[in-house]
């Protein structure tokens, strides 16, 4: 839509014609807690909530958990989709890591969580963590006796 106001245009964009960067990703992560613990590990600060993330010119779309990246126009979120979560980003402005990478990290640190809860709800307790260099997370746990 253009406006003409004497010698001045003001061009006005309506809304429904402006394209979506925002890429979405389905997921299998299905409890936020664990997705809040899994950023965390990885050194993310997400903001909870009924929160925003931005991407290209400014858009933005709404999401349940917020994670601010090194390009402060830019963020990725987390939105509840059906059972799960997917991701949901702009990634032509977030060059500090990759869609696959990113989610791949995620994924391990959540399932680490939510095997570390599920064993707690067994009786179960850690008792050795050990990283190893294929990236595999090896834990040793042992029921508590009572």
């Amino acid at each position: 839509m253009l406006i003409c106001y004497g010698t001045a245009r003001i061009a006005l964009l309506q809304q429904e014609n402006i394209m979506s960067h925002f890429t979405k990703m389905k997921t299998r992560l299905v409890v936020k807690k664990h997705i809040v613990e899994a950023l965390q590990d990885l050194g993310y600060e997400p903001r909870e909530g009924k929160v925003s993330i931005r991407g290209y010119d400014g858009q933005k779309t709404e999401v349940n958990l917020m994670i601010p990246t090194k390009n402060p126009i830019y963020d990725l979120g987390f939105r509840k989709a059906g059972d799960a979560f997917e991701l949901v980003a702009d990634w032509y402005g977030i060059e500090d890591v990759g869609p696959e990478k990113f989610l791949n990290k995620v994924q391990q640190k959540y399932a680490y969580h939510a095997v570390v809860d599920r064993m707690a709800e067994q009786g179960f307790e850690v008792v050795e963590e050990e990283n190893r260099k294929d990236n595999t997370i090896h834990l040793t746990v042992r029921r508590t006796a009572f």
